[in-house]
């Protein structure tokens, strides 16, 4: 079913549907593909004497497929992001015969129609006679809660009475259903189950009021606020999508948690109720909400009404600091040539006494140390890189005809490769050997060595340091490429992801990753490793879409690429993973058993701090992708206008 789609990815056909169309979504499987297509047949022949608005289709593209399914289940959280602020989503779910269906979900639309739920939406799962009904209710005032009250008796009262069927279908009883259940099972059937509940519960300590409660009104009270928080966080229904991006979900808060606290400690700031209790949320949100979040926008990209929980910290953080902090944020941003000479050289001497002393008497100085600073030191872990020596600035093969200019990243410039890694020699180093056998002359912008995109002073909250560095950085690559004649090149992803979210269209601004997939992969001879290679796609990486050129461009590189699924963020975020290692073990601590299993000796990514953290936690060196392709290729031909 090839559909013209709108700029939200929604088949266009579907805006034409008046209020009176249903949709049906329907999924067959099969053994294989004759047993599909015989499924096929049977259904188109079940349906044909049936009037449709449109032809009974049928897709087999997984792209399509996975687009209709977003589409039924993003319903929910699409109503509840239109809704006004401080409203609440509500959503139930009921079920009827399958005789009675047609006629008891049109009455269903009629009662949301009649009680004024013009917002109201009805789907869920046909062939079960399972409806979810969901709708935008203000519990404010009082007006609001009378009609709410009338559209649920009347739903109670067609559900129970007219049609005999069931108040809840696959989600469990709540307290908006409870008071109702002796009324749809009768006396008996409820007395059975108090006593049932009596057994297991004799003190009514379990979950008090939900499936047997004594108050007949009891969905008329104790509703959940959902006041104003910040617009940037204000549309969530609090639906959950976004967990499982979360990097920190079950190790201190998920994006969710972050947002109901945060609405509870705007509700006590302004209500001015239990000072005591705002005290407690507000210090213990530090840790738990702030600091321990990795700001990877993960979250916004399974939320169905795009809420960036991310952002809506770093919002925070900028809130939080002094002028003291934001004039040493300004320092290193105008000194960033000396502090990445500063950090090269301590790394470097950091290194210098690991090969002198060895990995255990290091890690347990450092451990000392980090303890008695009260872990305001970073930790120190055999995968910590050595210092790197910033390349020079003159162009390289000045007259080759297909030209790049490479940006190195502040973190390239200044972090070399670790003690155990299996090659020497820093990112741009290898990087600037992998264009030259490509045949490219590579240009540097004007002033590198105190240029940067400005992420690190965003991720902690120096909004007007990080934008001003990265205007410096666009008026530099626009020198250097003549206005967008060249491409640019960063060796790290989560750069040029800023990079373009920042910089105007005329800049074609390139990660590793997607550099070599649009320009390299016809230019170098590629002899594919028998060994087995673990990819780590960084937050960037996802959200920039480039997982799938990351995985054909190892599968030039490795006969097996190895990407662990449950692995989104690795939870290093930016200098976190030296201050929080416990976040880092925790967002990789899936990958640790299936790197092990397969035999892998060596893992890539395109994020030096990822890459640290990933060494780290995983157990195994990990390296730019660039290391790996620069090992598996050799130049095609030789050019004359390359310097050997």
């Amino acid at each position: 079913m090839k559909a013209v789609e709108d700029k939200e990815g929604i088949p266009a056909f579907i805006k034409e549907f008046d209020a009176t169309t249903t949709a049906l979504l329907l999924e067959t499987m099969g053994t294989d593909y004759d047993v599909v297509e015989k499924n096929i047949v049977e259904i188109k022949k079940i349906l044909a004497d049936f009037p449709t608005v449109r032809p009974v289709e049928f897709t087999s593209d997984p792209q399509e497929n996975e687009q209709l399914w977003n589409i039924r289940k993003q319903v929910f959280p699409a109503v509840g992001g239109m809704r006004k602020i401080g409203t609440t989503c509500l959503i139930e779910d009921v079920a009827y015969h399958m005789e009675t269906l047609p006629d008891a979900t049109r009455e269903l639309q009629e009662i949301m129609a009649r009680f004024g739920y013009d917002d109201a939406v009805i789907y869920g799962h046909a062939f079960e006679g399972n409806f979810h009904f969901i709708f935008n209710q203000d519990f404010s005032d009082p007006k609001e809660v009378e009609r709410y009250e009338a559209m649920m008796k009347a739903v109670i009262d067609m559900t129970v009475d007219k049609y005999d069927g069931s108040l809840k279908a696959e989600h469990g009883t709540g307290r908006n259903m409870a008071p109702f259940v002796k009324r749809e099972w009768g006396e008996k059937g409820y007395d059975l189950m108090c006593e049932v509940k009596k057994l297991f519960d004799p003190d009514n300590i379990l979950n008090p009021g939900v499936i047997i409660t004594e108050d007949p009104e009891s969905y008329l009270k104790n509703f959940k606020p959902l006041p104003a928080c910040d617009p940037l966080v204000d549309k969530c229904i609090e639906c959950g999508f976004c967990e499982v991006n979360c990097v920190s979900n079950q190790y201190t808060l998920s994006a969710r948690q972050r947002i109901v606290i945060q609405r509870e400690i705007a509700r006590l700031r302004l209500s001015g109720e239990d000072p005591e209790r705002l005290a407690e949320l507000e210090k213990e949100f530090v840790f738990m909400g702030e600091q321990s979040c990795a700001g990877d926008g993960l979250c916004e990209t399974s939320c169905p009404v795009s809420i960036d929980t991310g952002k809506y910290i770093k919002k925070l953080r900028a809130r939080n600091l002094g002028p003291f902090a934001k004039k040493v944020g300004n320092l290193v941003g105008n000194n960033l040539s000396l502090v990445g000479r500063s950090a090269s050289l301590g790394l470097g001497m950091v290194g210098g006494v690991q090969r002198l002393i060895g990995d255990e008497k290091l890690g347990k100085i450092s451990g000392t140390v980090r303890s008695l600073s009260r872990n305001r030191i970073p930790q120190w872990t055999p995968a910590m890189p050595g210092g790197a020596a910033s390349p020079s600035a003159d162009p390289i093969n000045p007259y080759a005809e297909r030209r790049v200019v490479y940006f190195p990243s502040c973190i390239a410039r200044s972090m070399g490769a670790a003690k155990g890694d299996p090659v020497d020699g820093s990112i741009a180093e290898v990087t600037i050997r992998v264009l030259k056998k490509a045949g490219y002359g590579i240009i540097f912008p004007h002033k590198m060595k105190n240029l940067c995109c400005g992420t690190p002073w965003e991720s902690k909250g120096f909004m007007e340091t990080a934008d001003k560095k990265c205007f410096e950085l666009e008026q530099a690559l626009l020198d250097a490429t003549r206005q967008g004649m060249y491409p640019v090149l960063c060796d790290t992803s989560p750069c040029i992801y800023r990079m373009r979210k920042m910089m105007g269209d005329t800049l074609k601004l390139y990660e590793p990753v997607e550099f070599v997939h649009t320009f390299l992969l016809d230019k170098l001879l590629f002899t594919p490793k028998k060994e087995p290679v673990a990819l780590h796609p960084t937050c960037s990486s996802q959200k920039m879409g480039l997982i799938k050129k990351m995985e054909e461009v190892a599968a030039r590189c490795a006969e097996k690429v190895i990407i662990p699924p449950d692995v989104n963020c690795c939870g290093f975020a930016g200098d976190k993973g030296f201050h929080i290692p416990e976040l880092n073990a925790h967002g990789l601590r899936t990958a640790v058993p299936l790197i092990e299993q397969e035999g892998v000796k060596v893992g890539y990514s395109n994020s030096r701090t990822c890459e640290i953290g990933c060494a780290t936690h995983i157990g195994i060196p990990y390296m730019s992708i660039m290391y790996l392709v620069d090992e598996v290729t050799t130049a095609i031909e030789e050019d004359s206008t390359v310097c050997a």
